[in-house]
């Protein structure tokens, strides 16, 4: 595709020793593949340390702004607030740990041509542990067969889309956010190409087993009705459990039999109904639940303060003292 602006939006944790050379060769790629480029830096945890390199970026480079998260909220919700400022006709979205490298955004844009909204960058081979990947397809399978998004096996944090489909995120509100799933109710014109991508730089992946069940889950009830079909559907089985164990007994009782079975089968068929039930209450438990925070209006996240260039007069994000602006709020759309 032709050059055109470019909006770069990098959710930061725990980076304050990667953003500098991360930036700097941002600066270096992207001239040569957009008219104009701006970089978003979310920092989205509470170490003074990464928001002192955040903002002294912005201070020193005319491309770079940052937002400051008042507490850590998450990826998603850091990447919602990011690209709701962003104001150029094309998004990336990238980590901060420089596995996803930069020199590879040209490949990207090259590939959002014609009628595709939506390119991921996807890694030639999986960095991670044997676990942490078999997490990893298990939930880009949820994410295919329970949420609907098709496209789900080439996800990656490393993407490339036309700025309408913000249009999608403009109803987001709460604390639990998919920006995948948004996406794909923006567009099925989607596209993947593969990249190399490297190691950390620092630490280890904020992605742990315990991450990805927890975002399974949330995604599960929070973008989709299954869970509680499926209840339907354990219902429906234990019902006919329950008929057939009835059937069976009825016919020992009336033909004489003396195999009648007496407490354990009694016992076993309470434990069964209950346990189907406790399911069930637990699952219902968790929508009424999440209605409740959403009636609360707990925000998506909230901006503590701002650096570089306009950012700190940009109505778009808005600052503590102006609770009616939207990224403030974290909860109006854009």
């Amino acid at each position: 595709m032709p050059p055109v602006p470019v909006s770069i939006v990098i959710p930061c944790f725990r980076s304050h020793g990667t953003l500098p050379e991360l930036v700097a060769r941002l600066d270096r790629v992207m001239p040569a593949c957009a008219d104009r480029h701006e970089i978003w830096l979310v920092v989205d945890d509470g170490e003074a340390a990464t928001w002192q390199t955040a903002s002294g970026l912005a201070a020193t480079h005319p491309s770079v702004r940052a937002i400051r998260l008042s507490r850590n909220y998450g990826q998603h919700n850091a990447l919602v607030a990011g690209l709701r400022a962003a104001r150029h006709d094309v998004i990336v979205t990238m980590d901060d740990d420089l596995q996803h490298p930069p020199e590879q955004i040209p490949a990207l844009l090259q590939a959002l041509t014609g009628d595709v909204d939506l390119v991921y960058g996807v890694a030639a081979h999986e960095e991670h542990g044997a676990l942490r990947s078999l997490a990893s397809r298990t939930v880009k399978m949820a994410m295919a067969r329970m949420l609907g998004v098709r496209h789900a096996r080439q996800l990656s944090a490393f993407r490339a889309f036309r700025a309408h489909l913000i249009a999608g995120f403009d109803q987001i509100a709460g604390p639990h956010t998919s920006v995948d799933v948004a996406l794909s109710w923006g567009t099925t014109s989607v596209a993947a190409v593969t990249v190399p991508m490297n190691q950390r730089a620092n630490g280890k992946s904020g992605y742990t087993l315990r991450t990805l069940i927890r975002y399974t889950v949330n995604m599960l009830l929070g973008y989709s009705t299954l869970p509680l079909r499926l209840v339907t559907w354990i219902g429906l089985a234990v019902g006919a459990i329950g008929l057939a164990l009835f059937a069976r007994l009825a016919y020992l009782y009336f033909t004489g039999s003396t195999t009648v079975a007496g407490f354990t089968t009694i016992a076993s068929a309470v434990a069964v109904f209950a346990a189907a039930q406790l399911i069930a209450l637990g699952v219902l438990g968790e929508y009424v639940g999440r209605i409740h925070t959403a009636g609360m209006g707990r925000p998506t996240y909230l901006v503590r303060e701002t650096a570089g260039a306009d950012a700190a007069t940009d109505p778009v994000i808005g600052l503590p003292e102006q609770p009616a602006g939207r990224m403030a709020a974290g909860a109006a759309g854009r």
